[in-house]
């Protein structure tokens, strides 16, 4: 089965895709966007139809208190939008700290900071769909 991971920010879409058997996750590409969740929502079923993907995993931005902000609002609408876009499941995903930890991978690969910003969300993404991946076992 066939896993696209992303990571919904302000102005980017972090994408991950998983190999055809859903075991190992990798990253994919950055969509930017100004919250245009139309044109979003057709950039990634583009990816699903190109990519034939089955499953959908969605960052869900909790707050560390476990309570649910504004972002993760957002992130809410977007699944809706996507589930009624594309018909596939889904799944919210928690993505606490990826971010955090996307920064501590590029700075111990020795990427520079400027560069950083470049890929951090489909690192991200990676992170994110990695960790759902890991929870199928």
């Amino acid at each position: 089965m066939r896993y696209l991971g992303l990571d919904l920010g302000s102005r980017t879409l972090g994408c991950a895709l998983s190999d055809k058997g859903g075991i190992f996750a990798r990253s994919y590409t950055i969509i930017r966007h100004n919250e245009e969740y139309d044109r979003l929502i057709k950039d990634v079923y583009d990816i699903v139809t190109l990519e034939k993907v089955e499953a959908i995993v969605l960052g869900y931005p909790k707050n560390m208190d476990d309570s649910i902000g504004e972002r993760a609002q957002k992130t809410e609408e977007f699944r809706d939008m996507l589930v009624r876009r594309t018909g596939l499941p889904v799944v919210l995903w928690d993505e606490r700290l990826t971010t955090i930890e996307a920064n501590e991978i590029l700075i111990e690969s020795g990427v520079r900071r400027e560069d950083r910003k470049k890929v951090i969300d489909k690192i991200a993404a990676t992170l994110i769909l990695q960790s759902y991946l890991g929870s199928l076992k």
